[in-house]
Formats: structure tokens, sequence, C-alpha cells
């Protein structure tokens, strides 16, 4: 049975690098030999070495057994490049309460920003390992970062910058901000899009649209936190819009039902959009461990491509 990380751990662990290996190693222990093809995954076969090989893929497990060298290989397609585009607006800094945690705990729960740095940290991990091309973009009306494609460790120090230095903006970036950009991730690739759609106007799907006119796939990792699924309030609350601040009292028993029906509508909504568009829409409840979130990712690919 696999065991994953959870959340609650991580946000304690003040180290995103750390924090990007440890899930990803998880991740890949899990796996079993595949010919799958997509982010983590190679399937490996073993030859017998060869002089000029690198030295660092001779299996030295198997040679211990076997006392021959044998090196390890992986089938790939070709080379892929991935691009991890994450929305960066207010919105993203929302996250559950917990009753159950004092207050200095509730401080080290992810938000949706969290968790989608996070996300894109292991995802870029994983990727350069396996010897991809990987870009960045962070989307927000006060800070659009890009970093174009590139392979390596020197990359994955870039895009840990680039993380690093990140914050939450106000709202989604107007579109004449991301124009310049949209050309690069159209040709063939790996779109990874992170946020959590809220939109005023279609603005994000807006983008997605564009996205999905050129060569690359594009995948919506669709983040969401446990309060909003479940709607866990009890008599009089005050919500505000974290983007227009725009506040609204409301009676939480009387408004539940309401809220759940609108909810299920427009995810339901948003999936047949994107559909359309042939994107595949990966729900992402944020309380979940970043490994099984991969893991279902894939599972849900593997049937797709099957």
């Amino acid at each position: 049975m696999e065991t994953f990380i959870d959340p609650k751990t991580l946000a304690r662990v003040k180290d995103l690098p750390l924090i990007a290996k440890t899930v990803a190693q998880g991740f890949l222990h899990g796996l079993q030999p595949s010919q799958q093809r997509g982010i983590g995954i190679e399937f490996s076969q073993y030859r017998s070495y060869e002089p000029g090989d690198d030295l660092s893929r001779i299996d030295w497990k198997l040679f211990g057994r076997s006392d021959r060298y044998f090196v390890r290989e992986a089938e790939r397609e070709s080379e892929t490049t991935i691009w991890l585009v994450l929305d960066v607006s207010a919105s993203m800094t929302q996250k559950s309460q917990r009753s159950d945690l004092t207050a200095a705990q509730q401080a080290d729960v992810w938000n949706k920003f969290d968790y989608g740095r996070h996300l894109v940290a292991t995802l870029a991990y994983l990727a350069l390992k396996q010897g991809d091309s990987v870009g960045f973009m962070g989307l927000s009306s006060e800070q659009l970062s890009f970093l174009p494609a590139g392979r390596g460790d020197q990359q994955w120090h870039r895009i840990l910058q680039q993380l690093g230095t990140l914050s939450s903006g106000a709202v989604y970036p107007n579109k004449n901000l991301i124009k310049p950009h949209i050309e690069q991730l159209q040709r063939s690739g790996l779109i990874f899009f992170i946020s959590d759609f809220y939109q005023a106007n279609n603005e994000i799907t807006a983008t997605l649209k564009q996205l999905a006119h050129g060569q690359s796939e594009v995948v919506a990792m669709h983040l969401l936190c446990s309060d909003e699924l479940n709607f866990p309030f009890k008599g009089a609350i005050r919500f505000r819009d974290l983007e227009s601040q725009e506040e609204v009292l409301v009676a939480a028993n009387n408004a539940k039902d309401i809220y759940q029906q609108a909810l299920k509508q427009h995810l339901s909504q948003l999936k047949k959009r994107l559909t359309q568009l042939r994107i595949s829409h990966n729900q992402v409840n944020i309380e979940q461990p970043l490994d099984q979130v991969l893991h279902a990712y894939l599972q849900v690919r593997a049937k797709g491509l099957a």
C-alpha cells in the first residue's frame, strides 16, 4: 500500500527544494515499471555495459547479485517541453479553517498558492530528472513571471528562485500581459495550468482557449480546499471576496444547499467547457498529499492513452 505525504506534515518544513524532492521520490517509489508516457515515468530495461557508457547508469545492486555490469535504459518517445503555469492572483490565498488547530498551527496550513508552488516545484524536479525541458510562468496583475524553458540542474534552481520570489497579486492579469508569451507555450509540448479558476469574466478560460489552439497538450489542475467543497460553516458568517474585497453576511444553514448546488453547476460547466477545448480537468483538494495527486493524474492519463 502506498504511503502518501500529508500536506500538514510538509507545511512544517520551510524548505521548498527539500519538499519537492521528498514528494518526487515518494511518488516515484510508488510507481511500477510501465510503458506509460508522462511526467515522472520511464520504462527501464537493462543491457550489458559497453565501453563509453555513463558509469552513473550502472545498476550496482544488480551487479552485486550477478557480478556483471548492466546499465539502465529508458524508453522515451522524445524529449518533451513542459510548461508549468501558476495562477498567482489573490483568490489563491484561500485555505480551509481548521477548528482542531491552534492559531499558530493554523498559520502553517497551506493555502492554494503554497500548494501550487510546491506542485510546480515537484513537477519541475520530475521533468528535469527525466531529461525534459521545463519553463515556468506565474500569473497575476502585479507580477507576471516568465522563465524560458531549459534543462538541467541550473534550470531547477532558476525555477526555485522564481517560486521563492513570487507573491500573490490582486487579480488575474490582463490578456495583453500574457499575449507575448502565448506563442512559445503553444508549440508542441505539455502545459500544466494550475489555478483555482476563480474568474469574473472568463479570463482564465480565455487564456486556456488560446493555449489549446496550439500544438501543446493542456492539463488543468483545479485547486480547491475542503471548506469550499464541504461548506462546514455554522450560524451567521461573513464571507469576503479575496479579490474584490466585497463582503456578504449569510446564515450558513440557509445558504448551504444553495451554495452546494451552485458549486456543482459551476464545476459541471467548467468541466464541459474544458472538455470542448480538449483540456483534461483535474480537481485537486489541497488537503490531499501531493504525491497522491500525481498518482491520480497519471491513472487518468493512462486511461486516456489506453
